[in-house]
Formats: C-alpha cells, sequence, structure tokens
C-alpha cells in the first residue's frame, strides 16, 4: 500500500470514529489548492474544495472524494471543532516540551492525563484533550511556554499514519488509542485568554464650573495619567491637594474620596489600596 493509500484509510477510520478529516501533503500542509485569489476570507461558504481545515468532514464519501482530489496527499489533518483541543509537543533544537509542561503541572497542580498520543518523527508528541462544552480555546504558539503549541478552533493536528518528511505519525505503543481525556482545569485557564479587566466607570464631577471642582477634575486627571510605577505616589499627592479644599470647606470629603479612589482603580491599584492611600493623604489636613 502506498502513503497516500495508507493516509486515506487511516483518515477512514478517524472519520468512522467522529473525527473530521482533510488530506495533508508530505510537508504537513492541506494539500488541496485553493480555488480563491489571496487575500480571501472564505471558509467553504462557497462550495468548492480547497479551503484546509474547513474541508474536513467525517462523511467517508467526502473523505474519499477530498483525497480523489489529492493524488500527493500522503496523510491527513484532524480539525479541532467542537471539544478537541490539540496540544502540540516539540523535543528539539534545544527546546523539551514535555519538560515544560510538567514543570506547569509541577506549578499548578494538575495530573497529565492518559489521553490520545500521537508521537511524531521529531521526537515530540501530540496529546489530543477535550475540553468543556461551549468553551473555544484559541491556538496559541509558545503561550503555554517553550516547546507546547496549542491547536484549538480552527485549529488542526496530524493524524496517526500520515507521513511527513521526517517520518510517520503513530499512535504511542503503550497507549495505543484511548478517548481523548478533559483538560485539566488548571491547564485550561492556562489555554484561556485572560478575561477583560472592567474598570468602574468614573462618574462625572459636578463641579458647575466652580474653582475647587475644575481643581478636582485636574487632580483626577494626575492619577489617571500617572506611569505604572509613580501611581501610588500620585495618588498621594494628589489627595492631599484635594484634602485641602475638603479642610477650607470648598469640596466634600465624599466626593474627593469618590473620584480619587475611582481613578485609582481605573489605573490599576486595589480598592484597599487606594483607600488606604486616599486616607493617609488626609492626616493632618482635614483634622
Amino acid at each position: 500500500m502506498n502513503n497516500h493509500d495508507k493516509a486515506l484509510d487511516n483518515a477512514l477510520r478517524a472519520a468512522a470514529l467522529g473525527y473530521a478529516v482533510a488530506p495533508t501533503t508530505i510537508n504537513k500542509i492541506p494539500a488541496i489548492p485553493s480555488p480563491h485569489d489571496k487575500g480571501h476570507n472564505c471558509k467553504g461558504q462557497c462550495g468548492q474544495p480547497g479551503h484546509g481545515v474547513y474541508d474536513a468532514t467525517t462523511d467517508p464519501a467526502h473523505v474519499r472524494r477530498l483525497f480523489g482530489l489529492a493524488p500527493k496527499a500522503v496523510g491527513y489533518l484532524v480539525a479541532c471543532k467542537g471539544q478537541l483541543v490539540g496540544l502540540d509537543i516539540d523535543r528539539k533544537d534545544g527546546v523539551d516540551g514535555c519538560a515544560t509542561l510538567n514543570r506547569l503541572a509541577r506549578e499548578y497542580g494538575f495530573e497529565i492525563p492518559q489521553t490520545t498520543t500521537i508521537c511524531t518523527p521529531s521526537g515530540g508528541f501530540h496529546l489530543w484533550l477535550t475540553a468543556p462544552e461551549g468553551v473555544t480555546v484559541p491556538n496559541s504558539v509558545g503561550r503555554l511556554g517553550p516547546g507546547i503549541d496549542v491547536r484549538g478552533t480552527g485549529g488542526y493536528v496530524v493524524g496517526p499514519g500520515s507521513t511527513g518528511r521526517t517520518g510517520e505519525y503513530t499512535f504511542h505503543p503503550k497507549l495505543g488509542y484511548v478517548d481523548p481525556q478533559p483538560v485539566p482545569e488548571a491547564l485550561l485557564k492556562l489555554m484561556l485568554p485572560p478575561a477583560p479587566v472592567v474598570r468602574p466607570q468614573r462618574r462625572v464631577i459636578p463641579t458647575s464650573g466652580d474653582a475647587a471642582g475644575r481643581a478636582l477634575e485636574g487632580l483626577v486627571r494626575v492619577v489617571l495619567t500617572a506611569p505604572p510605577k509613580t501611581r501610588n505616589s500620585r495618588l498621594y499627592w494628589a489627595a492631599r491637594k484635594a484634602w485641602a479644599h475638603v479642610a477650607d470647606g470648598h469640596l466634600a470629603a465624599g466626593d474627593v474620596e469618590a473620584e480619587l479612589i475611582g481613578a485609582a482603580i481605573q489605573v490599576g491599584l486595589s480598592d484597599g489600596e487606594a483607600r488606604r492611600t486616599v486616607a493617609s493623604a488626609s492626616r493632618g489636613v482635614t483634622a
């Protein structure tokens, strides 16, 4: 059996297990050329093959059709769609992704599951894992650490039985095929982008155009524009000035606290730290 037919046979086996597959070249890239000019954003809506991972299918007739259009295909991709996530662990050029993964497991307290493991020709591994339903894991290169790439939604891993330039991709000899196991929760958190920080919105200072109100606006700007390493000292300076206006009766203490603490939180100080600094600045000024 030649490499093309071998890849087709293995791709059909994977499709029968519910994995969406498509043919790849010896360079591990999709084997069917795009029908579009460069710069297109079609993901298969046109109905023609040649859209890479978006050609991937579990339909055996469609798999055969794709391989028929790719006579030079010697491998196949497995699309990371639905819940499937791939960890591409490299061990080459002085980088050891296995050591990186073991370090992460120790530092973050998770166990590496015994899951579908594909041995790569260069000595690395592809681990097939599953993410919780509804969770979108992005693709990333080196984000987890040296030698580890994440193949998430829109990405793919190379299927076992594929041939690359340096050899064949195979199931781990001690494990064979096992159902992909869930990503450990701590590892999943590392794969996902950090949640956006929602800063409290600073309310508009009711100044009515008075000089003290304008002064407080200026002091708030001092805090909002402070470089990172000066935020606390700038807050203290601004609070001292503001408390002086409180002491002479031109500003209300509540407005000073609300505006300066709100601005400090907006630039990254914690609520507790901001409150302590503003309270400290009042000592000796508003006695």
